[in-house]
């Protein structure tokens, strides 16, 4: 499974262009019904990688292909397993002017073993998702050995494989696409997808180029013995656009600047400044238009006096501060002068330019069931969005939107993907199997859509008693969840053995409902 926004130093040799695509269309059956066959009252996906929202529309990238919602929330249409992205995750997702682009990407078995992520092309819709143009991953072709750049004929390693290839961010200026990749670097598009460039930035030795350079190095983002001069800033991970020439461009070797669409650049990076970024690895960029702040994910890389940390600067890029010293930061989500930072440890947001930072204190449901506090087991957040009063936070394990009133107050909603039951007798659990060092287990059950005292107990293959998880506590459910959670340990705060055990449900005076875990650590 795509992890999103968690970017893997995985330096492997792979083989990326400027060949000619066809493109592909693909519409909705024309089936009438076809639309709420694949809507649902929750996202399919509780790995959120991004948000977009447009007024009452939220677009999410997901690790089981995209969604969305055209009220705010209410329903989702549900976009996996369809012709358009059959069971891809999606790594990257962009809107500009009407048109939504998305990144999509599976992980393979590698030559070596284990588990290689591959880009499996773009998709872009202009009407909200009834028609989508697919596009294939961009590769090189192996005669493309160099970029012309100015006066220079620069030697580029031709990325022919879609492996270690996939699409990690999307950006837009005026008649141009930009997309970056590990294996690929940073590409452009100026006639929608159909024909990508490879766009020269700095290597690793140099801060600056413009075509009216003498330069001498190669174009190669991934490693091996092509070039001989450092290649960690040619591979690309995050984009931004802030105006209709200005560029930021974040790889594993620090910040690129152009002011002129992509010709000439400038590196920023945690050795060239006095005031520097915390660290070269640039997992994600923000521009807040407000203040006209670039804000950036900036990691260790790999310079023993690089830290982990959140990096912006209010004079585009001449100078930095860093905040919130070591946290792993993913994304960000702007209004005004509020931003947030989602991090392995939560959701950060400052209102003061980053001088203090505040956590949610709690993120409870009062909405999907009032009767019982769920909450988001999970501190790891992946992005964040303001629309209005809105404020949605995408985590590895849902999905969370605030209708706000002051800073962090208001009232929660909460999204876990699950499948709607087909009665109120039945009962169904996910992850299955399922391993306590990944995520918590999710009880799926049916109240009637009545306030009833609920009993869930746990235990192991010969029914020996192992956790009471909930006792006549009053629930309020209905066919579509929200689900119970158990984090796999019995009553005494220990994790369990491999194998299978039993859930009982007892509902009011119901007859018991039982269910099967497989649990492996």
């Amino acid at each position: 499974m795509i992890k999103y926004y968690i970017i893997l130093f995985a330096y492997l040799l792979t083989n990326y262009s400027y060949a000619q695509y066809k493109p592909e269309f693909f519409n909705l059956p024309s089936d009438k019904n076809y639309l709420s066959k694949i809507t649902s009252p929750n996202p399919i996906s509780n790995s959120i990688g991004d948000i977009i929202t447009i007024g009452d529309t939220v677009w999410l990238g997901t690790s089981r292909g995209v969604c969305v919602s055209f009220d705010r929330g209410n329903s989702w249409t549900n976009f996996y397993d369809t012709p358009h992205f059959g069971t891809d995750a999606v790594s990257a997702i962009a809107y500009k002017n009407g048109v939504v682009w998305v990144a999509t990407a599976i992980s393979v078995e590698g030559v070596g073993g284990g588990s290689v992520d591959k880009g499996t092309g773009l998709k872009f819709t202009t009407d909200n998702g009834v028609n989508w143009t697919a596009l294939p991953q961009p590769v090189d072709n192996d005669n493309d050995t160099e970029e012309i750049y100015g006066i220079n004929v620069i030697p580029a390693l031709p990325v022919t494989v879609a492996e270690q290839n996939l699409t990690y961010d999307i950006a837009f200026t005026p008649g141009t696409i930009w997309i970056t990749s590990f294996a690929g670097g940073l590409r452009k598009s100026t006639d929608m997808g159909q024909t990508w460039m490879r766009v020269v930035i700095p290597p690793d030795n140099l801060s600056s180029i413009n075509p009216e350079d003498t330069l001498d190095f190669c174009l190669s983002p991934v490693g091996g013995n092509f070039c001989e001069n450092g290649n960690l800033n040619h591979r690309a991970f995050s984009v931004i656009s802030i105006n209709d020439s200005t560029l930021y461009v974040g790889t594993a070797g620090g910040i690129n600047k152009s002011t002129d669409n992509g010709i000439s650049w400038v590196k920023f990076n945690h050795q060239n400044q006095l005031e520097p970024i915390s660290g070269n690895f640039i997992t994600a960029l923000g521009y807040n238009s407000f203040n006209s702040t670039v804000w950036a994910a900036t990691w260790k890389a790999e310079e023993a006096s690089e830290y982990y940390g959140v990096s912006s600067s209010t004079n585009g890029g001449q100078t930095w501060n860093v905040f919130l010293n070591e946290e792993k930061a993913h994304n960000f989500g702007f209004r005004e002068n509020n931003v947030i930072s989602t991090t392995d440890n939560g959701a950060f947001r400052t209102t003061n330019q980053g001088r203090a930072w505040i956590l949610p204190s709690a993120v409870i449901d009062t909405v999907s069931d009032p009767t019982s506090n769920i909450y988001l087991h999970t501190n790891i957040y992946y992005c964040a969005t303001f629309e209005s009063n809105d404020v949605w936070l995408g985590s590895n394990d849902g999905l969370a939107l605030l209708k706000e009133t002051s800073l962090w107050r208001g009232v929660w909603k909460l999204y876990f993907a699950a499948q709607p039951l087909k009665s109120n007798r039945e009962t169904y659990c996910y992850p299955n199997p399922f391993s306590p060092r990944q995520e918590q287990l999710k009880i799926i059950y049916d109240t009637n859509d009545l306030p009833t005292n609920v009993t869930i107990r746990i235990f192991d293959f010969g029914m020996n008693y192992i956790r009471t998880i909930i006792q006549n506590a009053v629930r309020q459910r209905n066919m579509n969840g929200p689900p119970e959670f158990w984090d796999g340990r019995d009553d005494n705060g220990n994790l369990l053995p491999n194998g299978v055990y039993f859930y009982r449900v007892d509902i009011g005076d119901e007859e018991p409902l039982f269910g099967k875990i497989i649990y492996m650590q």
